[in-house]
């Protein structure tokens, strides 16, 4: 399959680049999940119908570190604005922003609290019910003796339900090298921490170490600051010793590449996030293999260029979009009322269908919705002859069922909300972020652009059948 291109800018320099020779980076370190208490542990599963997941960041500005803003997004790819300046600490900075949704309902951030130039030696806490109020909490003082900066705390919740942060820290002899420390929630009020203790086996001159846990193994993405590659890591205990696996430009990111933060998508499949500082750029890929290898970089559309380094959590909610199975429908274009779904030489296209149109048109617009091949919680949709519809090459068509995985996942489709009164939107099940769309009245799977324009023309009403 072809893989749109990646518009470049040209290169600037790396914040540690201009530190040292004059720069600091913000270091990262995150595990996720899907469920408050099991943010370290990897599991998958496309919603049941009337379910929705969510995806919540709260990045500070490429333009202001003083604020953050709360994005929302119903396939980690389309992210819109929630809340602009949601939460601004009562002084200092806040940067590298990680969120968690703890046990008790509540969301907590902590955060840097002080710009790069300063010596920055407390982390930051607050906390919302809803994601859009936040109430500063405290600051938090690292232990560590000669601290010079403790940069981008991150939430990690393993599998046993320890809630942990994990900071990159310098000393004041090298301020800045820095090194990846676990820091251990010692009440569930999250306001003692236990004694910082060095993450073995990555290494000094690593910063921004997130981690993830699939099964028994902890799987950390660092970024190597000689290089400005970000690594890859494995170890059987969150402490290490951590044994560095993949080196350079191991999974085709490119380098000057920070602040690394993955999800684990409906589909199975890993989906990595980093700020591609080089060209002011912010990017994700995304591995179905267990981390061996990545998807093309791509831009993450709306965003990119305007929020900095983020964490993401994942969350189950009711309301979602659905659709009945067994059942036939048409399909009306949310923005082209006249205009229907309509099968034209196996192809899928727009054309304007009425009560005049003939019995043959009718039938070509009338089509079974089924519960997803490759999901039962997705969708699937059959016209008359039995066929699917499925995307090849990203052309909406109609065929027959093979039988392998690759058509199944072909013609599953996700339901989320569409922009028009009762319309839905049909992410592909196989290539997340990308939508049934149309455009020049054909339908396609496009990936999204995170413009109004382009989700309604992917948001389709189902009504009572032509034919």
């Amino acid at each position: 399959m072809i893989t749109p291109g990646i518009p470049s800018r040209p290169a600037r320099p790396s914040r540690r680049s201009l530190l040292r020779a004059m720069v600091a980076l913000p270091a990262t370190a995150l595990v996720l999940g899907e469920r408050p208490g099991l943010l370290g542990t990897a599991t998958a599963a496309a919603p049941a119908r009337g379910y929705a997941t969510r995806y919540t960041i709260v990045p500070f500005l490429n333009s202001n570190d003083g604020t953050v803003n709360v994005y929302e997004s119903d396939d980690a790819t389309d992210f819109r604005l929630l809340k602009a300046s949601a939460y601004t600490p009562p002084s200092n900075r806040i940067r590298d922003a990680s969120v968690f949704k703890h046990t008790d309902g509540y969301y907590y951030i902590t955060y840097t609290t002080h710009t790069w130039q300063d010596v920055s030696t407390t982390i930051g806490f607050a906390r919302s019910s809803d994601r859009v109020n936040w109430s500063f909490l405290y600051d938090y003082t690292v232990p560590i003796g000669s601290l010079s900066r403790a940069w981008a705390p991150e939430w990690f919740v393993d599998s046993d339900g320890s809630v942990n942060i994990i900071v990159s820290c310098s000393v004041t002899s090298d301020e800045w090298i820095f090194t990846p420390y676990l820091l251990k929630a010692t009440n569930s009020a999250l306001t003692a921490w236990s004694s910082p203790v060095a993450l073995s086996g990555i290494g000094a001159n690593h910063i921004d170490t997130f981690i993830v846990k699939t099964g028994s193994t902890y799987h950390a993405f660092t970024k190597n600051e000689t290089t400005k590659y970000i690594e890859y890591a494995t170890a059987s205990s969150l402490t290490g010793s951590y044994a560095i696996q993949r080196t350079g430009d191991w999974a085709g990111w490119g380098g000057t590449r920070e602040g690394p933060a993955l999800i684990q998508l409906d589909n199975g499949g890993w989906r990595i996030f980093f700020d591609g500082y080089g060209d002011g750029s912010y990017y994700y890929s995304d591995s179905y293999d267990t981390f061996a290898t990545w998807s093309a970089p791509k831009k993450l559309p709306g965003i990119s260029g305007t929020a900095r380094h983020f964490t993401v959590i994942k969350e189950t909610v009711s309301a979602g979009a659905s659709l009945p199975t067994g059942v036939t429908r048409s399909f009306q274009s949310g923005n082209y009322t006249t205009r229907y779904w309509q099968e034209q030489s196996s192809l899928l296209n727009l054309p304007v269908v009425s009560g005049s149109s003939s019995s043959a048109e009718k039938q070509a617009a009338t089509f079974t919705v089924v519960a997803g091949l490759a999901d039962a919680n997705g969708y699937s949709f059959r016209d008359a002859a039995g066929n699917y519809l499925r995307h090849y090459d990203f052309r909406a068509r109609f065929d027959a069922n093979d039988g392998t995985s690759t058509f199944a996942k072909d013609a599953t489709y996700m339901a989320r909300t569409g922009t028009a009164s009762g319309s839905v939107r049909l992410e592909s099940y196989n290539y997340p972020g990308y939508y049934l769309r149309h455009y020049n009245y054909q339908l396609r799977v496009d990936p999204a652009d995170g413009t109004d324009l382009f989700r309604q023309d992917g948001s389709f009403v189902p009504v009572t059948a032509w034919a």
